[in-house]
């Protein structure tokens, strides 16, 4: 994808996890002309778990345990159908938690039902609790079997028969159509920050998805920067040409009402003005970033899609180019 792009995250569980309400989200997004639309991923949250949150100041998971998340490789199969050009993600998909085959095999399958419109956004997941609830491998593990999951995937994508031998997975020679509908296979965005995800970037991933402007994981641009330069040596190493890295950002965003008085402003994010938020996008942009997904901060339907609306008329049109 070439040029600027704009996405956005869909409430996956809560108030607005429902039908009606994701249905007009994603119509409206797509009506729009955004790029792409990303769903989260939790399969179950145990009532009881000490796991460090990485996007919380406290570490705490923010949420009630019985808020419910939905499926998203079955949230996606319903999306594909409610819309006609915009992408569909995951942002991010757990990817020890599901046997590679299938999930490769589903994505697949939507991918050709979609017309070639999935982007696979991958992590290796953050809570303990959940990897034992699913029967998942090894949580202190998780990051050697996602690189090995996505090779796997990658191999049935690409190669007819396909063939794998791993630590994690075996896969003797086997039939593995159809294909994707986009060439090469589906493009895996890595998800995180952290050193060993720097890595999985440079080497594996067709773009970097981080999570920024959420505290702790606040990713300014000067720190984005020096974690770009991490990921572009590794690419180097592996043989690759860092250029063929998309970059992207995910973050929260809202625009201050048109009139009358606004205290929003005070929260991590782009925040603020129209040409407040302009003035974000831009400092991103002269890194290489040309691809923003945006948590819509209105806790309401009617919020969100007048924002989606706004960010469209307002922003959009002032930041679609990116800076020579």
């Amino acid at each position: 994808m070439r040029g600027m792009h704009f996405g956005v995250s869909l409430p996956g569980r809560g108030p607005l996890a429902t039908p009606d309400a994701l249905t007009k989200l994603a119509e409206k997004a797509d009506t729009l002309r955004y790029t792409s639309l990303f769903v989260t991923d939790h399969v179950v949250i145990p009532t009881s778990n000490n796991s460090t949150y990485p996007y919380s100041p406290t570490g705490r998971f923010a949420s009630d345990w019985t808020n419910g998340y939905l499926e998203p490789i079955a949230l996606m199969g319903v999306l594909a159908g409610l819309t006609s050009r915009i992408r569909l993600g995951t942002s991010v998909l757990v990817v020890p938690y599901r046997n590679p085959v299938v999930t490769a095999k589903m994505l697949a399958t939507l991918d050709v039902m979609s017309g070639g419109r999935l982007i696979l956004g991958a992590g290796v997941g953050w809570m303990r609790e959940e990897f034992e609830a699913v029967q998942a491998p090894p949580f202190d593990e998780r990051g050697r079997v996602t690189d090995e999951y996505l090779r796997l995937m990658r191999v049935m994508w690409t190669k007819e028969p396909a063939e794998f031998t791993g630590k994690y997975y075996r896969l003797p020679s086997a039939s593995a159509l159809p294909k994707p509908r986009q060439a090469g296979g589906i493009p895996i965005w890595v998800g995180g920050h952290t050193d060993a995800a720097l890595r999985r970037v440079g080497e594996l991933a067709d773009a970097w998805h981080p999570i920024g402007l959420r505290p702790p994981a606040m990713l300014h641009p000067p720190e984005y920067a020096e974690k770009v330069k991490v990921i572009h040596g590794w690419a180097r190493k592996a043989g690759r040409d860092p250029k063929d890295i998309t970059l992207s950002l995910r973050v929260p965003l809202e625009l201050a009402p048109r009139r009358g008085t606004w205290t929003g402003s005070d929260q991590p994010g782009f925040r603020g003005t129209a040409a407040e938020v302009i003035g974000h996008i831009k400092a991103y942009q002269t890194l290489g970033v040309s691809h923003f997904v945006f948590d819509l901060a209105p806790a309401d339907l009617r919020g969100q899609l007048s924002l989606m609306e706004r960010f469209a008329e307002e922003v959009r049109p002032k930041v679609l180019r990116a800076p020579r």
